[in-house]
């Protein structure tokens, strides 16, 4: 029965080790069987040294996903297809863009996805393709590294000695005699100017302590209607209550004298028609009565003892 025991033992110390061993290579590769990857390819036209296969996929700094598989595009050789393995959860849209980025100075690359606004679609397969396509977009140092090459190359070369040569023109047609002279007044002038406020510099010290005088009295101005305000915006709501209150008083007056105007219309219109009539006849018989007591008066003056004799006889015509 013994070395029956020592078989069992050792199998199971050969079976533990297996697991480990299995689990141990799992988390070296860094590698998560229970996620699930959707498949997109990329198209290159720069180089991608330092990109190998396994190399990581980045989301806006995060890692999302690997680098499957690294080959020449064969239907176009200035073009590298990358296939990638990404987390089915990552938001890759319609505008997301990858670019080709290189980790310091150790060569390593790693493909960065950028992009991918909120309001795009997600981007899906297209006609007469395996695998949705990511945009994608050279890196900054492949821009920098065709600027540079345009530069240095001979047309680049040529216009750049071009310029230098009509910024040189440019320079001398600048510094000749004339323009010299211009400068020269231009330096003169702003001497004068200084010369001139110089002498002037008490002046100027007194205007600027005037205006600062007169900044401080219109902000102590300034507070004191500040704090006065209030009361006289209360005197105008005072004031503008009691013209209101005048004002209702008056159209209730003038209703009450509508109201006497409107109850006193019938005895207006009988005095019209009738004491009217009456009062224009009275005046005509006061004016006869005036104009009689005018002859009377007439007649006392001119013969006073007409009161005591009466009224003198006529005299006798001829023949009477």
């Amino acid at each position: 029965m013994e070395p029956r025991v020592n078989y069992i033992i050792v199998g199971v110390f050969v079976l533990v080790l297996g697991v480990v061993s299995v689990g141990l290579v799992l988390w070296l590769g860094k590698t998560d069987y229970l996620d699930v990857y959707d498949q997109y390819q990329a198209y290159m036209h720069q180089s991608v040294s330092g990109l190998s296969v396994d190399s990581t996929v980045k989301y806006r700094g995060v890692e999302v996903g690997r680098v499957k598989e690294i080959a020449l595009n064969p239907e176009n050789p200035e073009e590298v297809r990358l296939t990638l393995d990404i987390l089915r959860e990552t938001p890759i849209k319609t505008d997301t863009v990858a670019t080709l980025e290189t980790q310091g100075l150790t060569g390593l690359a790693t493909l960065n996805l950028e992009g991918g606004s909120r309001d795009a679609p997600k981007l899906e397969i297209a006609p007469g393709q395996e695998y949705p396509v990511i945009q994608t977009r050279p890196s900054l140092f492949f821009r920098l590294d065709m600027a540079i090459s345009r530069l240095l190359s001979e047309q680049g070369i040529s216009r750049l000695l071009s310029s230098l040569y009509a910024l040189s023109e440019n320079a001398t047609a600048f510094t000749n005699e004339e323009n010299r002279s211009k400068v020269e007044g231009i330096l003169n002038d702003l001497s004068e100017l200084s010369h001139a406020l110089t002498r002037h510099n008490e002046s100027i010290g007194q205007g600027i302590e005037r205006a600062s005088e007169a900044a401080e009295n219109l902000a102590i101005l300034t507070a004191t209607v500040n704090e006065n305000m209030p009361g006289l915006i209360a005197r105008i709501h005072q004031s503008a209550s009691a013209v209101k209150t005048v004002a209702e008083e008056l159209a209730r007056t003038g209703k009450g004298l509508e109201t006497v105007v409107q109850d006193s219309r019938p005895d207006i219109q009988q005095f019209t028609r009738e004491t009217l009539g009456e009062a224009g006849q009275l005046v005509t018989e006061l004016r006869q009565l005036t104009s009689t007591l005018q002859r009377v008066a007439d007649q006392i003056e001119r013969t006073p003892d007409s009161l005591i004799y009466g009224r003198p006889p006529q005299p006798r015509g001829p023949g009477e």
